[in-house]
């Protein structure tokens, strides 16, 4: 990965002794100020890795650099402030360029409703209260679910169902080798090993500093990326329509425009199909809703916080069930539906559901995911 350094690049300590230059290495005057931070002249829109060393002897040594935040440049020349700095000590600040691989998309920060307000159709009392949610940082996102080829590559094997002939169980045939295909098939642990590994692998060829993690999203950075400023039941619009049951039989009527969007049960053919292949989001994220579900970092809690938060994380424990069962969040609704709540009403953007970590308990193993990159701990 190329790295760029922003035309001026100013390091700052908590001890206020600021040096400033043409660029990291530049010898140039020292100045007075009264903030941890430094200004960032560039290209308006860009994306940077705005780092620090505690050790100015070590500014030259690129794997003692840690990522604050990655910022996307609102104006330049910009003057950024480091709102983690601890009230001793010092840093010394670069911000630069960072080129991401293709299949991420930035997502920046800002406030959403997170949820479904108590009048929205096939509204589940578990996708409430509407809370007021802010994510302070922008973060990457996965553009596409993490396919099987992306699998395979990072963990040497590949669970899916969807991957050749399957003749011993349901739904059976001969689905070919098409590995850009979502992988499924996959438990928590699956999808947090592969984070692990892949975060390992891109540290060690330097392309994410030291302390930047691929992970799960979290549920509100899920839900976040998916409205991408909406607050309709899809990222595309209401698009009204619901499940009815007739003759023991669940019927899905309306949803003129969700096949434009989606895999599911009224298109997908009871299977899954390659990533990419639907429109995508106003961010420009694919398969959001439908084809497969996707695991979020988070254990499940019976119904939101309510109020106003900030930058939730994942909560310590789960709310377990009446077996004592303990779930994480999944996602975006999949290529078929399940339990009672079938068809296209799982797609909507609010919609939460749950499965325990190993991905077993109620059947079903149409689970996959994306990824996220950010900071880890500074």
């Amino acid at each position: 990965m190329k790295r760029q350094y922003s035309t001026h690049v100013r390091f700052l300590s908590l001890l206020c002794l600021a040096v400033w230059g043409a660029g990291p290495r530049a010898a140039a005057e020292l100045d007075l100020k009264l903030y941890a931070g430094l200004t960032i002249t560039g290209t308006v829109g860009t994306v940077y890795s705005v780092e620090y060393v505690t050790d100015l002897a070590q500014t030259n040594n690129a794997s003692a650099w840690r990522c604050l935040e990655f910022l996307q440049l609102p104006a330049s020349p910009y003057l950024w402030a480091d709102k983690s700095a601890p009230a001793t000590g010092q840093r010394f600040y670069r911000a630069v360029v960072f080129a991401a691989p293709t299949n991420l998309v930035f997502i920046p920060p800002g406030t959403f409703r997170m949820g479904s307000p108590t009048n929205e159709v096939e509204r589940r009392d578990w996708e409430g209260p509407q809370t007021a949610v802010t994510i302070s940082r922008g973060f990457w996102m996965g553009k596409y679910e993490v396919t099987q080829g992306e699998y395979l590559a990072v963990m040497g094997s590949n669970p899916s169902w969807f991957n050749g002939v399957r003749t011993n169980d349901w739904p059976v045939g001969d689905f070919g080798t098409n590995l850009s295909r979502p992988v499924e098939q996959v438990t928590w642990f699956d999808a947090t090993n592969y984070c692990a590994k892949l975060t390992q692998g891109e540290r060690a060829a330097g392309r994410i500093a030291t302390n930047s993690v691929y992970r799960l999203p979290t549920e509100a950075e899920w839900e976040y990326a998916c409205r991408a400023w909406t607050s309709t039941r899809f990222s595309y619009g209401d698009d009204s329509g619901y499940n009815i049951r007739t003759n023991e039989t669940w019927l899905t009527v309306g949803y003129t425009n969700l096949t434009n969007y989606a895999w599911y049960d009224g298109n997908s053919g009871l299977q899954t199909h390659p990533v990419g292949q639907k429109l995508p989001n106003p961010w420009g994220l694919y398969d959001m809703h439908g084809n497969v579900w996707e695991w979020c970092q988070d254990w499940w809690s019976g119904s939101l916080p309510g109020g106003s938060v900030l930058d939730p994380a994942d909560p310590d424990s789960a709310d377990p069930d009446w077996f004592g069962i303990s779930y994480r969040v999944i996602r975006g609704g999949s290529y078929c539906g399940f339990d009672f709540f079938d068809g296209a009403q799982i797609c909507r953007s609010a919609h939460r559901h749950r499965r325990a970590p190993d991905g077993n308990s109620y059947g079903g193993g149409s689970f996959g995911f994306r990824v996220v990159l950010a900071p880890g701990q500074p």
